[in-house]
């Protein structure tokens, strides 16, 4: 917006002042509606979808024009405790092969007509073990959430955020423990595929950062300092700026989701301008979702990150917005409509 957040308590001065959807576009949406050609409800959650959008975009039909996919990636210094099945430079590697348009991401961006852009934040400093310390100061915590608020394009109608970093998963599993409550068995998944005793040493490490930070992490601007990861407080920095200036937001996985339990932990409508795009195989996904009460549009078993699942959901959302634009009223299709059939 006007500047970079300077400290937390701009962030919770921002957070505070959070602009509410327009009330006349989807009214005029809904009336639209009504006089489509078929019957009241039978698009299911595709009319909803449609009244979400026009409500954020603030206009009563809704565009799909400019959507941006956004991905951040990062290094966490817990992996240093062995929570993950590849290597720490699989980040940079995966980073190399975005740019070179050959991950599932590329394809999914190609097939919608997405602008897709990549930030790596700071690859060769991962944050510190937040099993010894807190993942980073707050200097460098508000440095990559205003990364994430200066990479929301001027001009968006649907924002997708994406993540890559070996180890974030754990990272995401600590915070929304933090932040929501429950052990770490509730939280820690497989992940990139731990299981037996790499997955239960998973849980010993998100354990042993709840202990450490205890009571330090209630607020949640702290727990995303001391638990969190470059890439996550990107992702809630660009969900804060999409929300003030009214974009909608298509939701990804686990990774992403943590992002956002951090602004609705600061404002419980904080999340009100998303939708989310697809639920992850990660379990703490379903449990995430239901905490931040929101309704997946997919459940396909996906769990890759980079914005997959979201992107994959893109194509309900373009349906959704076909059928309302695009659809005859029953006047204009000479169709007699419900009352007149009577």
């Amino acid at each position: 917006m006007d500047s970079e957040f300077k400290n937390f308590d701009d962030i919770r001065k921002a957070v505070a002042r959070l602009p509410s959807p327009d009330s006349a576009a989807p009214s005029v949406a809904r009336g639209r509606d009504a006089t489509l050609t078929k019957p009241t409800g039978s698009l299911g959650r595709l009319e909803s979808v449609v009244f979400h959008l026009a409500g954020w975009q603030r206009r009563a039909i809704p565009k799909l024009d400019a959507i941006h996919i956004l991905i951040f990636a990062a290094n966490h210094g817990v992996t240093a405790q062995g929570v993950s099945a590849f290597p720490a430079e699989v980040t940079t590697q995966m980073v190399a092969n975005f740019r070179r348009g050959g991950a599932a991401i590329n394809q999914l961006a190609r097939l919608h007509d997405a602008a897709l852009t990549i930030i790596p934040l700071e690859l060769e400093r991962p944050t510190a073990d937040f099993t010894s310390a807190p993942a980073m100061s707050e200097a460098e915590c508000l440095a990559a959430i205003n990364a994430g608020a200066g990479a929301v394009p001027e001009s968006c109608d649907l924002l997708l955020l994406g993540e890559m970093g070996i180890g974030n998963t754990t990272v995401a599993a600590a915070l929304t423990a933090s932040l929501l409550g429950g052990n770490a068995k509730d939280w820690v998944g497989p992940g990139t595929g731990v299981g037996g005793a790499a997955l239960a040493n998973k849980i010993r490490v998100v354990e042993q950062g709840l202990r450490l930070h205890g009571d330090s992490a209630r607020d949640p601007l702290e727990a995303l300092r001391r638990l969190g990861g470059r890439e996550l407080a990107a992702m809630f920095g660009a969900l804060l700026e999409a929300r003030r200036r009214s974009v909608p937001v298509l939701l990804d996985g686990f990774v992403v989701g943590a992002a956002g339990a951090v602004l609705a932990s600061l404002n419980a409508t904080g999340l009100d301008h998303c939708l989310a795009g697809h639920v992850s195989a990660e379990p703490g996904h379903r449990r995430l979702l239901e905490a931040l009460g929101q309704s997946p549009l997919l459940d396909l078993g996906m769990r890759l990150g980079e914005a997959s699942g979201a992107a994959t959901a893109l194509g309900v959302l373009r349906a959704a917005v076909a059928c309302h634009a695009g659809m005859a009223t029953f006047a204009e299709a000479g169709v007699s409509d419900r009352d007149q059939g009577r």
